[in-house]
């Protein structure tokens, strides 16, 4: 495991603490977002497109997440999905998911989740270090954590990600974008990458999938279109608990694709996923996703 070089920390701060802060922000959110569901969730807005939401929920998740951070670490910027960015002046930013998977949320199908990770650097995926990071699956109170150089843990029991014997014995997570081009499209990729694989779930959290991806309980992970808050705790989970992630092209993972899993296979599953130019090279439909 990697440790944060010591320009990457404030004076006083470690690892361990961010990573208690970012279980105590996210589970204090799932509380929130759990307890406020009514039984008929409202569509506040829409984003990229007529298909993808934002509730009320999502943003006064985001805004109790806000008013914490602003409380415990004032100097530190913020990223969120639903709010303006906020500067800082430690060197740290929080990116924050306030429910990963609204769709999820609104039809009440159970893979939703507060996700909270912290990062030094600029705020995006090829070029920031993630330090510490939660996902609190708020349907069911799982709770996935890590820390750099910690490891990654489960409801605070240690996970290691799997290793099947080939990728097709392989259980593998992915998920679609809003922008139906762009749908069209992943479904040309995923009936090159079906056929190789044991089977595919779509779960519809990014989040929970990568944190699935490293208890062992998904085999391997892509998606394209991944937005920072998507991902930022995921991967620390995933990476801590011995995943690689990666892009395509020997780029790293990013909103052009992710790819997550066990060196070997990951290997193998980017052949296929570049020779089926799964991240559109020269492609303009939008990437965005919730």
């Amino acid at each position: 495991m990697i440790s944060p070089a010591p320009h990457e920390l404030p004076d006083g701060v470690t690892v361990t603490a961010l990573r208690d802060l970012a279980v105590r922000l996210a589970t204090a959110a799932g509380t929130l977002v759990r307890e406020g569901r009514p039984e008929r969730v409202e569509v506040a807005a829409t984003k990229s497109s007529d298909v993808d939401p934002v509730t009320v929920m999502d943003r006064a998740s985001e805004e109790l997440l806000r008013e914490m951070i602003a409380a415990e670490r004032p100097d530190d910027a913020i990223l969120g999905e639903e709010g303006d960015d906020v500067a800082g002046t430690s060197g740290l930013t929080w990116v924050l998911d306030p429910i990963d998977g609204t769709v999820n949320y609104l039809y009440g199908v159970a893979s939703w989740a507060v996700s909270v990770a912290v990062v030094a650097g600029p705020p995006e995926p090829s070029s920031w270090t993630v330090l510490a990071g939660c996902v609190h699956s708020i349907a069911d109170g799982r709770t996935w954590s890590a820390g750099l150089g910690e490891g990654a843990t489960r409801d605070g029991v240690p996970i290691r990600s799997g290793a099947p014997a080939s990728l097709g014995a392989s259980l593998l997570g992915t998920g679609f974008g809003y922008d139906a081009v762009r749908r069209s499209e992943q479904a040309q990729v995923l009936a090159q990458v079906l056929p190789r694989v044991r089977d595919i779930r779509r779960l519809g959290s990014a989040a929970i999938d990568l944190c699935l991806l490293a208890d062992g309980s998904l085999d391997l992970y892509y998606e394209r279109g991944l937005n920072p808050w998507d991902m930022a705790a995921g991967v620390v989970v995933a990476t801590e608990a011995g995943a690689v992630v990666t892009g395509l092209r020997g780029r790293p993972a990013g909103n052009a694709m992710t790819v997550a899993g066990p060196r070997d296979l990951v290997a193998e599953l980017v052949t296929i996923l570049e020779a089926a130019d799964a991240d559109g090279a020269g492609d303009t439909a939008g990437d965005t996703r919730g």
